[in-house]
């Protein structure tokens, strides 16, 4: 029969060495959801499969897998924000969106399709330099660009076509 023993030495240096900067550059989780509250009311719901968190200065969260973003006024779900890839900067209070853009706006029944978005969410702005296409109930508008609020209340769109529904009685 033989013997082992082990022994560790100092194991709080350990702990304190992989606690610190130089060991631990990020944070993966899976199956994330986050909420933003205001007094106890839900304004921003946020679901991604994957979550990546970088340690820096800006506070960098990436969904490499997706997300999917809900707003609310007063429990009332007003917008939703979907795309296949994005990236949030927390200090500059910028949400970047790739991929299958798509943010739906329930009040005014408006949707915006478009490969890539930034969300400036303390300006409450949106914006894209990519082509980009809004739909209506009864329009249908495409651009080269936007600049929007995050509620479609105000938009501008540059370079642009429109299909409208047109009653011929009038």
């Amino acid at each position: 029969m033989a013997v082992m023993l082990f022994s560790c030495s100092n194991p709080d240096a350990l702990i304190q060495a992989m606690g610190s900067d130089d060991t631990l550059s990020g944070i993966i989780a899976d199956s994330v959801t986050f909420y933003r509250s205001d007094s106890g009311i839900v304004s921003l719901e946020l679901h991604t499969p994957r979550m990546v968190r970088w340690e820096s200065d800006d506070d960098v969260m990436e969904f490499p897998l997706g997300f999917d973003v809900y707003m609310y006024d007063h429990q009332k779900k007003t917008t939703e924000i979907h795309a296949d890839y994005g990236k949030s900067y927390g200090a500059k209070g910028l949400l970047e969106a790739h991929g299958n853009v798509v943010v739906q706006n329930f009040g005014s029944d408006e949707t915006m399709y478009s490969d890539k978005m930034f969300w400036y969410q303390d300006l409450k702005m949106i914006y894209t330099r990519s082509h980009v296409r809004i739909v209506t109930p009864d329009k249908q508008i495409e651009a080269d660009s936007l600049e929007a609020r995050e509620d479609f209340s105000e938009y501008t769109m540059y370079s642009g076509s429109a299909l409208l529904d047109v009653d011929e009685e009038e």
